[in-house]
């Protein structure tokens, strides 16, 4: 897959994660790499980019004497997300097209 193209896919996954609630990096990288692979150098840079531009809101917790930071999805991320659900429809049709070309 093009890299580009899999930083906005990965994106969106992670924004998909937290759309269940609020997570921390480790958990994130659980749930996502059920369908693409992702390590802590591809996410942490994803989340930060995600907080900068106002897709996602972090917080800090203890858990079990450690202090956890957490991220929280806002609307501009709930936002992305159905964007790209509703491009996905227009893909489908063009991989439909390209595959009975």
């Amino acid at each position: 897959m093009d890299i580009q193209r899999k930083k906005g896919v990965i994106e969106i996954c992670v924004l998909a994660a937290l759309k269940k609630g609020p997570s921390y990096g480790y958990r994130i990288i659980s749930d996502v790499s059920s369908c693409i692979e992702i390590s802590e150098s591809t996410l942490y840079p994803i989340l930060r980019r995600l907080e900068a531009n106002g897709c996602v809101t972090t917080y800090s917790e203890e858990y079990n004497g450690r202090t956890r930071k957490y991220y929280k999805i806002e609307q501009p991320g709930l936002e992305k997300v159905q964007a790209f659900l509703n491009e996905s429809e227009e893909m489908r049709k063009i991989y439909t097209f390209a595959e009975n070309a």
